[in-house]
């Protein structure tokens, strides 16, 4: 279950990636819970997690309240999924980790499309450059005001690498999001 909105101050994400697939062969060594992409099917990727869904696969994110998920669509078919969450979970990368671990995985893959979706109110952009952790005592932590769309978009184009036109951003209810 993604974490319960608390004050501001105290918001955070990560992520980290899953079980490696033989279909495509492991990610580099490193990376927390890397993973290469499982045949067609559903991937589960839970909060703290990058995976890949095989062309024809669908990713599901279960519990989704107050985190994001961003969701990579290959031309090929295939996605690549990041649970991102407001709160790091032990062992897993912090919300100023999770687009770039994400943009190594997608690699030099055509992408079709960027789908960010969740708690769009609860999250703030600068949450992608600077985790909530990364602030010391006495600094002030930006808080999210309002729904910022285009804010996260080119926060999320800008942390991939990929031009803002692909990026969509959507405030989905919460609960399970399955995307195939």
């Amino acid at each position: 279950m993604c974490a319960a909105l608390l004050p501001a101050a105290v918001l955070v994400l990560h992520l980290g990636l899953g079980p490696a697939a033989q279909a495509y062969g492991p990610v580099g060594a490193g990376s927390p819970g890397a993973s290469g992409p499982t045949a067609a099917g559903r991937v589960t990727v839970t909060e703290g997690q990058v995976r890949e869904a095989a062309p024809g696969g669908a990713i599901l994110y279960p519990s989704v309240t107050s985190c994001l998920t961003v969701t990579v669509r290959l031309r090929d078919g295939g996605l690549v999924g990041a649970h991102a969450s407001l709160f790091q979970v032990p062992g897993e990368l912090r919300s100023d980790e999770i687009l770039a671990a994400l943009g190594d995985r997608v690699g030099g893959r055509p992408v079709s499309a960027v789908q960010v979706r969740g708690a769009v109110g609860a999250w703030h952009p600068g949450y992608f450059v600077k985790a909530i952790e990364g602030y010391g005592e006495g600094e002030e932590v930006p808080v999210a005001a309002g729904q910022d769309f285009e804010g996260l978009a080119r926060a999320v184009s800008r942390g991939l690498g990929l031009p803002r036109g692909l990026v969509t951003v959507e405030d989905v209810p919460d609960g399970d999001q399955l995307v195939g």
